[in-house]
């Protein structure tokens, strides 16, 4: 648009300017907004809409934490240890072993949190915005002076802005006045400049609440800038560095090995009588890093995360790690409906009106192109349909869409920017946008009627708890005088129906207790034959009402208003049937869910004919099981009057929970709880925070969800796609998965090095003392050099082909199952037993034995050759060892050495590299001269090299044999079914019903 930054005083009392003035201050449009382009330059003029201080990330604190655990201590205090023995070659060895784990555990942590800084500023409180005349999304450090800002109900208000569009709005002010009430807004100009913060009601400010109602304001103020900026105070920091279950559980572990390190020592010190020399403490130091899995955190640090990332890719925002690790255990999933499961792309298909009968009406999305057709008392009659003339059609049918179109808070436009001219674009929500269409489709869009002089005096917001809207608007004036006042409603028929007396026929008002009425029931169970017949096609349905309003003289129209009184005596008006298709994804994503053993459960305010049609093409619930008393479909009315007791009754929970209220999914997640489920809840309404905090998983919507749920929730949908839902677990699955492999990897080859070493201790060179089967720094270049790379490949693999197949993990089940640590110990010692037997092959068999040499745990000399040899040759098996075990626990069961897993290994370039460096790091350890005798105290290999190969070959073997009789002699992992199976299941639950139920029903 061309428009130029205009710099303003940060103390300009905006609540004293005109919004004309304010929109001339920052030249802006409070129709059009601003450009993108120059927004990017404001962003630049005036700096991110962040506070100084608030959250980021602190390299020292990262640093610091490199150190500051058990597994780093007893490193430090072996190296302290070698110094003072005069092991100075050792001592920098395990200096550099440290360094160097702080450098890479430093690096990945750092940006680790960089990245999770980067979710949480994506999953903060987000802003509506106008920009290039279109309503966008942005994150809150995005908005710039000058942008029009959108609120509504249960949003965080990101900026400072002065308003010029206020319904109900009603904010929490609390902390910036420490006043507990909320404070209505109005747009009434204040001529005081010094007017008290809680007094400016034409602005609202950063960081408060949309307790009620709707708004647009100009941003004034941004960052520091504003109110809360000026007292350095911030209702959303970021979340505090918490340690997540794993890393409870990983703390746990590091005091075991920690005091399993001090056992060990006492144990070197217990075989030498406890006399002290340097050898003793030497072989000591030896034994307790060999206990230490020294690369744990920065594994641990790698996989979560590469988990979180993956998670973002797939449109997954991790607000909580321990929602990363809990996604694996989900056994059921709490769905909404509408964008989640459906496109959210609403349109209005069908209408019924109780004297013209059923309309159909073209055209798809929010472009208003289509045509309406009446089609009389039967729904499909498409051979006698009558097209009804843009502008015209019966007094029913004009009042009817003038209520779509007034009783409706959207806006439907041409875009002008010349990059879209001429597209249509739509601001607002998706039902009223659908209304809004068909509204422009029948020839009397809001706009127009707006320009003939219909005038909105009163809005009383929709409210998930009455399940309606009303808005008091006054007719155009006539030659006779001041146009009469209507209240218009629309909202969900059962809580319509409730505030009629009346129902609208022809140009006639009918009391609904008429002749042709009889009654209120009967009158109800026509209306309610009529949704059925729109419900069973899928269609979410609406009721529409009306009646001429009364103004009392002297009534506040705006303020003196209760809804209860107003919203009486309405009159029926007819029904509007809107599609929102499923999405594509949506049905393969369920029945993966099947395959994974978990169950989905659809809650929703819909109509539950509407629900269970949505149902069955998603196959939630089976296609040909009926509507009407099948125990798997309930009323949100049903299920709540039921005693916990009751519900616990059920043998199964319903899997469609229709008219759904916040409430209701509270008590779902209560009833999963007691039987032992672990349950996700999406949500996206204020009011749906109780059940995302209660919900072992909370998920928010991203792009429909308030900032409060947002809050709330555990996990952000970005897409707000069920598919992702399922995504997610399955990648909960896979780092749970990964975290077993590594960990298995890491202590295995920490229980080799202890067999080695403690078997060591029978072996005693010519002067009595214990002859290291391997020395420390061999040990630490296993640990850290040999073991770390694959251990941070296997936490990196993709999921397994069977992950998704397996039933849900407890919820209490940690890392160290039955089998994960039965497999730590046997290929431990599998690994421990092969390279003792070649040192002790190559030391008696080959060589002279201990007894020619002097000090050979120190120093090289001829005498020490052989035992040099030994030590090189069993250094060399358990590095070889330890890199092929990578391939075995890539699996805990499938073979690791089949044709098809090792081309599988071209999917993750850390592993294989990871191996194939490892392997070519033994040469230079082994061949370079001075650095193999000094530093590591074992010298070149020769013919020994075949007892390696053997080494290697038997332990494939072995491991192979040993999956083979797990697979023969274990239960199957896999335990999920397949969907025709689970289909079954609920058809044959649906014919058998459930007394529960019926008793229900029938009160």
């Amino acid at each position: 648009m061309g428009k130029t930054t205009v710099n303003l005083e940060p103390e300009t009392p905006f609540h004293t300017l005109t919004v004309d003035q304010v929109a001339q201050h920052y030249n802006t449009s409070i129709l059009e907004g601003i450009s993108s382009e120059e927004a990017a330059q404001r962003l630049q003029t005036y700096g991110t809409n962040e506070l100084e201080g608030d959250g980021g990330i602190k390299w020292y604190k990262v640093l610091w934490r490199q150190f500051a655990n058990v597994l780093v201590c007893v490193l430090i205090a072996a190296c302290a240890l070698s110094f003072a023995t005069g092991d100075y070659a050792e001592g920098g060895v395990i200096v550099f072993i440290i360094v160097m784990n702080a450098g890479i555990g430093f690096w990945q942590e750092f940006s680790a949190e960089q990245t999770m800084e980067a979710l949480r500023n994506m999953s903060s409180p987000t802003a509506q915005i106008i920009r290039d005349e279109t309503r966008v999304t942005v994150p809150n450090n995005q908005v710039v002076p000058g942008d029009i800002m959108i609120f509504e109900d249960g949003d965080v208000i990101g900026a400072d802005c002065r308003l010029f569009e206020v319904f109900n709005l009603e904010t929490d002010e609390a902390l910036l006045t420490g006043e507990s009430l909320p404070v209505q807004k109005n747009l009434e100009l204040i001529e005081s400049p010094e007017q008290p913060l809680g007094d400016r009601l034409n602005m609202v400010f950063s960081s408060t609440t949309v307790v009620k109602g709707r708004a647009k304001g100009i941003v004034t103020s941004t960052g520091m800038k504003t109110q809360i900026g000026k007292i350095a105070t911030s209702l959303l920091q970021a979340d505090t560095h918490e340690s997540t279950p794993l890393q409870k559980r990983l703390n746990k572990l590091a005091w075991c090995v920690f005091i399993a390190a001090l056992f060990l020592v006492v144990v070197v010190f217990g075989v030498h009588n406890f006399v002290y020399s340097k050898e003793v403490a030497i072989y000591a130091i030896s034994v307790s890093i060999a206990i230490i899995p020294e690369g744990l955190v920065a594994v641990v640090t790698l996989t979560m995360a590469f988990g979180v990332r993956r998670m973002a890719a797939f449109k997954a925002i991790v607000r909580r790690l321990s929602s990363l690790e809990s996604l694996g255990a989900v056994t059921n999933i709490c769905s909404d409906k509408t964008g989640t499961l459906t496109q959210s792309k609403m349109v209005a298909v069908r209408m019924w009106f109780p004297a013209d009968g059923y309309y159909r009406v073209s055209g798809t999305g929010f472009v208003p192109e289509g045509e309406i057709f009446r089609q009389g008392e039967v729904a499909e009659d498409s051979t006698n349909e009558e097209k009804v003339d843009t502008g015209a059609g019966s007094n029913s049918y004009l009042r009817a869409i003038q209520v779509a179109s007034l009783c409706n808070m959207s806006e439907l436009r041409r875009t002008q920017h010349p990059e879209t001219h001429g597209e249509w674009s739509a601001i607002g929500d998706p039902t009223e946008i659908a209304l809004q269409v068909l509204a422009h489709k029948a020839g009397l869009p809001k706009p127009d009627l707006v320009a003939q002089g219909f005038n909105l005096i009163a809005e009383f917001p929709f409210d998930s708890s009455v399940k309606r809207m009303s808005v008091l608007y006054q007719a155009p004036t006539t030659a006779e005088g001041p146009g009469d006042h209507f209240i218009f409603m629309k909202g969900a028929t059962e809580r319509i129906l409730s505030c009629c007396s009346a129902y609208r026929e022809g140009d006639k008002e009918v009391s609904i207790l008429s002749e042709k009425g009889g009654s209120r029931t009967a009158f109800e169970s026509m209306i309610a034959e009529k949704m059925e017949t729109l419900a069973e096609k899928g269609l979410r349905v609406l009721t529409l009402a009306y009646r001429k309003f009364d103004v009392v003289p002297g009534v506040d129209l705006v303020h003196g208003l209760v809804r209860e009184e107003v919203e009486t005596n309405m009159v029926f008006l007819g029904l509007v049937g809107i599609y929102d298709p499923p999405r594509a994804e949506s049905r393969p994503a369920v029945l993966k869910c099947y395959e994974a053993g978990i169950r989905v459960h659809m809650l929703t305010g819909d109509h539950p004919s509407t629900a269970a049609a949505i149902a069955k093409e998603v196959a939630i619930i089976p296609e040909d099981v009926p509507v009407h008393n099948n125990p798997l479909i309930m009323t949100a009315a049903q299920f709540d009057s039921m005693s916990d007791e009751e519900v616990d009754r059920l043998a199964e929970l319903p899997r469609v929970v229709a008219r759904c209220s916040p409430d209701t999914k509270v008590k779902m997640i209560a009833a999963l709880h007691r039987r032992k489920m672990f349950a996700t809840m999406t949500g996206d309404g204020v009011n749906d925070s109780p059940s995302l905090k209660a919900a072992d998983v909370g998920i928010a919507m991203g792009q429909s969800g308030s900032d409060v749920a947002k809050q709330a929730a555990d996990i952000v949908l970005t897409d707000d796609n069920f598919s992702t839902i399922v995504q997610a677990v399955a990648e909960g699955r896979r780092m749970f998965a990964n975290i077993q492999k590594f960990v298995q990897h890491l202590m295995s080859a920490n229980v080799a090095e202890i067999v080695i070493l403690v078997i060591g201790l029978a072996i005693k060179d010519k002067d009595g003392h214990a002859l290291f089967p391997m020395s420390a720094v061999e040990i630490l270049l296993l640990n850290m050099i040999t073991s770390a790379p694959p251990a941070m490949g296997l936490g990196l693999e993709l999921p397994s082909e069977t992950s998704m197949r397996e039933p849900p993990r407890s919820a209490k089940q940690g890392i160290f199952s039955f089998e994960v640590v039965m497999d730590t110990f046997i290929y431990g010692l599998a690994m421990g037993i092969l390279s003792f037997a070649s040192f002790c092959i190559v030391l008696f068999g080959f060589q002279d034995g201990p007894l020619v040499g002097t000090d050979c745990n120190s120093h090289w000399s001829e005498g020490c050759d052989g035992v040099f040899k030994a030590r090189a040759t069993g250094y060399t098996a358990m590095t070889l060892l330890i890199l092929v075990h990578a391939i075995n626990c890539r699996a805990l069961r499938e073979p690791g050495w089949t044709i098809k897993n090792l081309k599988t290994l071209n999917t993750n370039n850390t592993l294989w590299l990871s191996i194939i460096i490892g392997s070519l790091l033994v040469f230079p350890v082994l061949y370079i001269p001075g650095f193999n005798h000094t530093v590591f105290k074992h010298t070149y290999l020769t013919y020994e090299w075949g007892l390696v190969i053997v080494d290697v070959i038997l332990f494939i073997l072995f491991a192979e044999l040993y999956k083979f009789i797990k697979r023969r002699t274990m239960k199957p992992l896999s335990g999920g079914t397949d969907a025709e199976t689970e289909m079954d299941r609920m058809r044959t639950y649906t014919m058998q019903g459930d007394s529960v139920l019926e008793v229900k029903a029938t009160k």
